[in-house]
């Protein structure tokens, strides 16, 4: 059983190492991220971004999701994006991403979005494959293109 809430400032810290958790993940080193940079981007003056975290009953985090909000989506519509979904190596394959994309649909819902959307990267078939259990086709109608600063 997870419980799904939206991260506040105290959980700060926790989110620092999963971070370091997502880019060792993806091949990088587990380092940290900047609390302060954290802060700032998540709990300062102009928000950028909203994350959600998945604790177990033991109200450790085992889970996030991070998003945002993208306008226009569809004529004037809103979507939102969903920039990350991870689950720490103890929690894969207990219901937890599940949770953390109920929660993002009701965000959604709430929010007035008319859709979710997000990439993955095509060499990580677990994420592909949950995607695909979760009966949401991928769309090859986009190219994406990343500016590096």
């Amino acid at each position: 059983m997870v419980t799904i809430d939206r991260a506040t400032a105290t959980d700060a810290g926790v989110i620092s190492e999963m971070l370091g958790e997502i880019e060792e993940y993806y091949g990088g080193q587990n380092a940290p991220g900047d609390l302060d940079q954290i802060r700032h981007a998540l709990f300062g003056d102009r928000p950028v971004a909203t994350v959600l975290l998945a604790r177990d009953e033991d109200a450790e985090v085992v889970g996030m999701a991070s998003y945002s909000f993208l306008w226009p989506a569809a004529g004037a519509d809103t979507s939102l994006y969903l920039k990350e979904l991870f689950v720490r190596a103890s929690a894969r394959r207990r219901g937890v991403a599940g949770a953390l994309m109920a929660a993002l649909r009701k965000a959604a819902a709430e929010a007035g979005c008319s859709r979710v959307e997000w990439t993955a990267d095509r060499d990580n078939p677990p994420a592909l494959a949950f995607y695909a259990a979760l009966g949401v086709a991928s769309e090859d109608d986009k190219l994406i293109y990343r500016l590096q600063k």
